[in-house]
């Protein structure tokens, strides 16, 4: 599914001989200074402002500290090398706001781009001093909630392509966009309060630091690693036709969702992936919604995966397990603390449709907990589920045992699947053989 590439090359080709605008030496940002981060910010969206189309704004191999609200609108077939680092500034009160109640701004935000492209001729860099956000573990959160800024946003892009470029510690969602036509290569997230190979209590806590999270179309994933406390690839609502392929990630999982009321999700494939001490592995889900239509998610594949030492269930297709609000411990719709807490809620929401999903060639190793959970609605079963060749090795046993919590599905186990889920049809080798 190589949607954008073509787009993009020529995008880039068109680019010969184009107008490079330093943004040091043109115009006048300050490197490896803290107090000018309101005069380069400044001087950032000044320089969006000017592009043209032929333009390659470029960002030396230095750090530039830059104020946060950096926005452009309407870039067109630009090239935006970053060699150096944006270093977002650690002054959160200082931070813009967007409205009278005071929502921040985003890092950086885009709306209305075509044939742009995101690049480095090394690894270009982009800092969002999470931790400033993040603050006291747990408190941090009860005080700002998700009143947070995204490290980069894109409302409405089409043929974008972004490669080379390390995000480092976003405050809230790391890269989040609204796109006909994506390209992301060869780049990374980190989001981490320790240095542990592992989603420690205290890393958990620097919440809502999503990975790569895209709506939309035509969109290609690849050769990318994530290691972040939130879903790490995630489809969102309404998109079709993507591709995530060759990805190394840890974190709350490769994720569908959570879509909501009135979403269709279609034709999403996830393969060739490793899974280092991850959270969450394989993750579905629908949330709970105001919107009272019902929403599909149909033909998704994830193959040729392997999860080594998850730390929670690696399986999950359902109910979304989450909180968007203080009262963190009650379900939306399906509580954090469920099952191992008595009186914690998890409920699946009657009007989101599974159907035509498939498990291929999947291997788990030594998880923390059991295989998973495949959790449908009473009144709205998932439909055709197929499980071919997912193995799981040597599960724990909190918190269903070490089976699955398999309930109203209509699935069916193939190859060497084992441990087969309890409501599916048993046709793997084993059964036919005997």
């Amino acid at each position: 599914m190589r949607v954008a590439a073509s787009c993009i090359v020529a995008a880039l080709l068109s680019h010969v001989g184009a107008r490079i605008v330093d943004f040091e030496a043109d115009m006048k940002a300050v490197a490896n200074n803290r107090l000018y981060d309101k005069h380069n910010g400044a001087k950032l969206n000044e320089t969006l402002a000017q592009l043209v189309a032929g333009d390659v704004l470029l960002v030396p191999n230095k750090t530039f500290h830059v104020m946060g609200g950096i926005q452009a609108t309407g870039l067109r077939d630009v090239i935006i090398q970053i060699d150096g680092t944006l270093a977002f500034s650690e002054n959160t009160a200082a931070w813009p706001k967007k409205n009278e109640k005071g929502d921040v701004t985003e890092c950086i935000e885009l709306w209305d781009i075509q044939n742009v492209t995101f690049t480095s001729s090394g690894t270009g860099t982009l800092d969002g001093h999470g931790h400033k956000w993040w603050g006291i573990p747990l408190v941090g959160y009860l005080i700002r909630e998700e009143n947070r800024p995204r490290l980069m946003r894109i409302n409405g892009g089409r043929n974008v392509l972004v490669e080379n470029i390390f995000f480092q510690n976003s405050p809230y969602w790391t890269f989040t966009a609204d796109v006909d036509g994506l390209e992301i290569r060869h780049s990374s997230i980190d989001a981490r309060r320790t240095d542990l190979d592992s989603h420690s209590l205290v890393d958990l806590t620097a919440f809502n630091t999503d990975g790569f999270d895209i709506t939309g179309k035509n969109v290609w994933v690849h050769d990318c690693t994530v290691w972040n406390q939130d879903d790490s690839f995630c489809v969102k609502d309404n998109s079709e036709n993507m591709l995530f392929e060759r990805i190394n990630a840890s974190g709350v999982g490769l994720t569908i969702g959570s879509i909501g009321g009135g979403s269709t999700v279609r034709n999403i494939t996830f393969r060739d992936c490793y899974m280092h001490n991850t959270f969450k592995g394989i993750y579905m889900k629908f949330r709970d919604s105001a919107n009272e239509r019902a929403a599909l998610v149909a033909d998704v594949t994830y193959e040729n995966i392997v999860m080594d030492s998850p730390e929670q269930v690696p399986i999950w297709i359902g109910p979304a397990q989450q909180s968007d609000s203080r009262e963190f411990w009650k379900g939306h719709p399906c509580s954090l603390f469920w099952p191992q807490i008595p009186g914690a809620d998890c409920t699946v929401p009657a009007l989101g449709s599974y159907i035509n999903i498939t498990l291929r060639n999947i291997t788990i190793n030594n998880p923390k907990q059991g295989p998973g959970l495949i959790y449908g609605n009473e009144t709205n079963p998932m439909q055709n589920v197929i499980f071919d060749n997912v193995v799981v090795n040597n599960p724990g046993s909190a918190p269903f045992g070490s089976d699955y919590f398999c309930k109203n599905v209509q699935g069916v186990a193939t190859g060497n699947t084992r441990p087969v889920p309890p409501c599916f049809e048993d046709r793997t080798v084993q059964t036919v053989l005997v």
